[in-house]
């Protein structure tokens, strides 16, 4: 177990950039946290799961994943007791994805057997053990045999680090891919216009084809009726992202002449380099109504750290982008569904949403147990559509509760940054 997760929790006040304070807290101890406590990489690293039922696991598998599919396709409807159903259809599909896991995860089943969970011993969700992201760096917590893993997602980073590996095979590719596009159409593209332009501040599949945020945005590229794309990012020899700016610029002033809006994606430090390169070459571009704008948080010491109103601010100043039209996403290589901060037109600062399919629950880092609205704690995310997985994931972010929603209030103290899902909530 690394030194940071030996350390415990402590709350303290550190000074936001608007003045107030809000508590910041140390990395989880594991041995505290109810729901992750057992080093679980030391029980299977020299026993993964065996594969003699890999076949019939997979098609159980594939069964909960056709309803889960059923389940996106009506989740949201309007209607007078939509919520209430959608609530119900949760609770019956967690349930069931937990019984599945734990019978055909080995490395999770073990998880929960020393932590005495077994599925007829809980009747909730919120009782389904939660694994830590790190644990994703340290084994491989999947049920798809080695035949059928075509693609492997790795958390954020440079090649020196340990990152984690979320598996997917075709199949799970085309649910995550659902996932993904249910829930981006109606917050980033309800009134855009048909023909629309997508410039993407991150390298293209072909150079990152382990990065899941760079598959999430070819797979709208794909999806939508694109005229024009540009994926700008660059990947360097030790795997760090940087912006190759001449295309940019060039792309970004024939779009303004030629008065086409554009879908403008990417990490919220790629935002900063090239708001930096426009800056240092009194470079102003005015993008076209019908233009919006995705950051994706993250910075990962690789830019000065802005709070995310300033970036926003300056988005507005150099690209002529409002800030309605201006969205930020919540995601991880850990998980399969996406939470955005508001749907466009944008009014206010919105807080951060999951699909019907996901639930979050805000956590105590002492004791694992949820704290009442308004207090910080650690992030849970329940992910239906991770099937082949873990659906239930301790995350190492920090935030806070509300009735519509949840705030992202930063990334614990002492863990390694994420790149490309958190930023600074400061308003």
């Amino acid at each position: 177990m690394s030194r940071s997760h030996r350390r415990m929790f402590h709350g303290r006040k550190t000074e936001r950039r608007d003045g107030t304070s809000r508590p910041t807290f140390a990395p989880p101890q594991l041995a505290r946290m109810p729901h992750s406590r057992y080093p679980l990489w030391l029980a299977v690293a020299e026993n993964q799961p065996d594969t003699t039922n890999q076949n019939r696991m997979t098609s159980t598998l594939s069964d909960f994943a056709a309803r889960l599919r059923k389940f996106m396709a009506q989740a949201g409807r309007p209607s007078a007791n939509s919520r209430q159903r959608d609530q119900r259809t949760f609770d019956e599909l967690a349930l069931a994805l937990f019984n599945l896991q734990f019978a055909h995860n080995e490395a999770y089943r073990k998880f929960c057997e020393f932590r005495g969970v077994t599925p007829h011993k809980i009747g909730h969700w919120s009782e389904v053990p939660t694994v830590p992201t790190s644990s994703f760096k340290e084994i491989d917590l999947t049920s798809l045999p080695l035949d059928e893993r075509k693609i492997v997602f790795h958390s954020s980073g440079t090649t020196s680090i340990n990152r984690s590996r979320h598996f997917h095979s075709i199949e799970s590719l085309a649910l995550y891919e659902g996932s993904l596009l249910s829930w981006f159409k109606p917050h980033l593209i309800p009134d855009a216009p048909e023909r629309l332009a997508m410039l993407s501040l991150t390298p293209d599949a072909a150079t990152a084809p382990n990065s899941s945020l760079v598959h999430m945005f070819e797979t709208i590229r794909r999806e939508r009726v694109i005229i024009d794309n540009l994926f700008a990012g660059i990947v360097g020899v030790d795997g760090s992202w940087t912006l190759n700016f001449p295309p940019v610029c060039e792309f970004l002033r024939k779009a303004t002449e030629r008065r086409q809006p554009v879908l403008f994606v990417g990490t919220a430090f790629n935002f900063v380099h090239l708001l930096d390169h426009c800056t240092e070459n009194s470079l102003t571009f005015a993008l076209p109504p019908g233009s919006r704008i995705l950051e994706t948080g993250g910075y990962k010491g690789r830019s000065r750290l802005i709070s995310k109103r300033e970036l926003h601010n300056l988005l507005t100043e150099r690209f002529g982008v409002p800030s309605s039209h201006i969205i930020t996403e919540y995601g991880m290589s850990e998980l399969s569904s996406q939470a955005y901060n508001s749907r466009l037109p944008r009014s206010g600062s919105g807080v951060f949403r999951f699909p019907p399919w996901a639930r979050v629950q805000i956590v105590s880092p002492e004791t694992g147990q949820p704290v009442a609205q308004g207090q910080t704690g650690l992030i849970r995310v329940f992910d239906l559509a991770n099937v082949w997985s873990v659906m239930a994931i301790q995350t190492e972010d920090l935030g806070v509760e509300h009735e519509a929603g949840f705030e992202l209030i930063g990334r614990a103290e002492g863990v390694e940054p994420r790149g490309c899902s958190l930023m600074a909530s400061d308003e």
